[in-house]
């Protein structure tokens, strides 16, 4: 974490370091997946009590620094639907604003990772589980993973999602006036996608 927000690092080692973190946080959240008791028999011919997933699982991106944790998604769940959400800010209101949704259709039936690195004041998230609740997910099997956290957003997501599962790296200090994330490391998009100014 050290590297990612460091502002010297080059585009390239933020990018490696970040998508290591990301894939370390999707293995984890994975975790959080029931499970049923199954035997298999190994090579040696012995049985072995292990277990496996019981449901169906699938990504959704909170677009468009959420879409950079699809690929750390798909390297430990290979062929996983992934739907994307747009959610910004109307700049009149303040308030965050859905813009487009594409879900997969069954994902009333699934398991969702809710992808979005960076949580400030929650707005965006929490708007974008309002739109999986709306589509029938349970809000006890959206696992949000995320690298950053302001402890402010965090809470009031949990608040207002109590069963909502959280599955972050870290947990900044606070946010400044501007509902920057402190220390924070920038804006993710920018550095990940080579959009800084």
């Amino acid at each position: 974490m050290t590297i990612i927000r460091d502002r010297n690092t080059k585009r390239g080692d933020f990018v490696f370091y970040s998508d290591r973190v990301i894939r370390l946080l999707v293995e984890e959240g994975l975790n959080y997946l029931p499970v049923n008791e199954k035997e298999v028999t190994t090579p040696m011919g012995v049985p072995f009590q292990g277990v496996s997933f019981q449901g169906r699982i699938c990504g959704v991106s909170i677009m468009r620094a959420g879409e950079s944790m699809e690929q750390g998604l798909r390297d430990v769940c290979t062929s996983v639907r992934i739907g994307k959400v747009l959610i910004q800010r109307d700049e009149r209101t303040a308030q965050p604003k859905l813009y487009y949704s594409k879900l997969p259709k069954d994902i009333a039936d699934r398991w969702v990772l809710l992808l979005d690195p960076m949580l400030a004041t929650g707005g965006s998230a929490i708007k974008c589980i309002e739109v999986l609740i709306e589509a029938g997910v349970r809000e006890d099997r959206i696992l949000f993973i995320n690298l950053i956290c302001a402890p402010e957003g965090a809470l009031k997501m949990l608040e207002r999602f109590p069963s909502l599962h959280i599955v972050t790296a870290e947990i900044d200090e606070s946010m400044d006036e501007n509902k920057f994330i402190l220390p924070g490391l920038g804006d993710f998009g920018d550095r990940y996608f080579g959009t800084e100014d």
